[in-house]
């Protein structure tokens, strides 16, 4: 089969370079974004009366008519046209003829390609931004019935003070919250059209930009033909988004995991979000949060192999910019999956809330609220952590916890104790004199719930 391009070349592609340059196995999945900007291209072309209005009419509406029996599993792509735009293309031709070949009027591949790639990032933002809100909406929820449920707190993987389960969560929803917020400066950074640019200098023929701007919904124009054909900076900007928030769910899945353990115990997950030892079977695996913790580190390699990509392109369109698309699908596809079985898990976990709260009661917990209980009386704080510190070391020699020393055991090593410390050091006490913004308090984890729902909507 001859190529559209092929005006100027005697010999025929060796059967190697057409498998080998051909896109068409991945992106095809663009199909949707192409005839959509083919179409507002045909629209504006006829506008300009650059072609007739009647052709225009007839390349929309069969743009219209292929667009439907693609995604009724009606056509079948062909590797001889190389990629989504020449395929699109060479069925509209086989349909109307010759009028079909003046679609590409005042265009390229290569301003073609840039905007069908913009299409998609932004789509695929709006799509993720949805799976994420979802999952920060069954976190609030959950955050919800569990701001009475006491846990550690820890630092260096070590209790440090108590918290409840629904703040940790919502401190997750706060990562969500930027991850939104990211991929809405993605959107923004994709919201720039590039047809007009043509190859990389425009064309003499009178486009109207704005024009078609507008039928795609984007905010503006790109004001460089050469950037317009060969900025990728949006790809990379999605990349990075979608690997901060695979990092964020890594995170999460690790503490999953480690909840989950014997040694933890502060979860359960369900069965349907388990699995089975091939030959231990009293096993009950997290690995679903193993997968996600792993599949991290392939949306961090999408991200940096395209970075290594684009490294050193010259201006103005190079095919190693082709290596644009499977990284972005790829990163879309894993960040979606994991976002929508990451819901599934956690929203059907069983909390073990009197393990949790066991697990803050141990670990001397409350020893900062016995030291600011000694410099409410009077005490300067690093004389009082020096008292507290005593303290902890004869309570562990003694096997106890600060709670079940005696008085005359505090007044030994300060007589400024005396039963306040009680109530001081109790647990809830602990938790809810913490009613700072962003504190654990109950009140104001509620109050954090409350406006986050606001902030981020209902789900999809």
């Amino acid at each position: 089969m001859s190529k559209m391009w092929g005006g100027r070349f005697n010999k025929s592609t060796d059967t190697m370079t057409d498998d080998f340059n051909s896109s068409i196995s991945f992106d095809q999945r663009l199909y949707r974004q192409d005839i959509k900007g083919s179409m507002a291209h045909a629209k504006m072309l006829g506008k300009q009366k650059i072609i007739t209005p009647e052709e225009s009419e007839l390349i929309i509406k069969t743009l219209g008519e292929i667009l439907a029996d693609i995604e009724a599993g009606k056509v079948e792509f062909s590797i001889d046209m190389e990629d989504i735009h020449m395929n699109v293309e060479s069925i509209l031709t086989e349909r109307i003829g010759d009028t079909g070949k003046k679609l590409h009027t005042g265009r390229s591949r290569n301003d073609q390609v840039a905007t069908d790639m913009r299409l998609y990032v932004k789509d695929a933002c709006a799509e993720l931004q949805a799976d994420i809100r979802s999952l920060a909406m069954t976190l609030l929820d959950l955050a919800n019935k569990h701001t009475k449920t006491i846990m550690p707190g820890y630092t260096h993987l070590q209790r440090a003070q108590p918290i409840t389960f629904a703040h940790h969560l919502m401190a997750y929803v706060e990562m969500f919250k930027r991850d939104l917020k990211r991929l809405g400066q993605v959107v923004e950074m994709a919201d720039i059209l590039p047809l007009g640019s043509g190859a990389l200098a425009t064309t003499t023929y009178p486009l109207d930009r704005y024009y078609v701007a507008q039928e795609l919904g984007f905010g503006n124009v790109s004001m460089n033909s050469l950037d317009g054909v060969s900025d990728r900076d949006f790809c990379i900007d999605f990349l990075e988004a979608v690997s901060v928030f695979m990092m964020h769910l890594s995170r999460f899945s690790e503490e999953i995991i480690l909840w989950c353990s014997s040694e933890f115990n502060f979860i359960t997950l369900d069965d349907a979000f388990s699995t089975g030892s091939s030959i231990m079977p009293q096993k009950k695996n997290p690995d679903i949060a193993e997968l996600v913790r792993g599949k991290a580190g392939r949306t961090f390699g999408d991200l940096l192999g395209f970075l290594t990509t684009m490294k050193g392109l010259p201006l103005a369109y190079n095919k190693d910019m082709q290596e644009d698309k499977e990284p972005v699908f790829d990163a879309f596809d894993t960040a979606k999956i994991c976002a929508v079985t990451f819901e599934k898990m956690v929203g059907t976990m069983t909390v073990n809330t009197e393990v949790m709260r066991k697990s803050a009661a141990g670990g001397f917990s409350n020893a900062t609220d016995a030291a600011d209980w000694l410099v409410k009386h009077g005490v300067a704080f690093r004389d009082a952590h020096a008292i507290i510190g005593k303290l902890v070391f004869y309570a562990l020699e003694q096997g106890k916890s600060l709670d079940e020393l005696t008085l005359e055991e505090y007044q030994a090593v300060d007589p400024v104790f005396d039963d306040s410390i009680y109530k001081a050091i109790d647990l809830n006490t602990c938790v809810n004199q913490r009613d700072l913004i962003g504190g654990p308090a109950e009140a104001t984890v509620k109050r954090a719930i409350a406006i986050n729902k606001g902030l981020i909507g209902g789900k999809k």
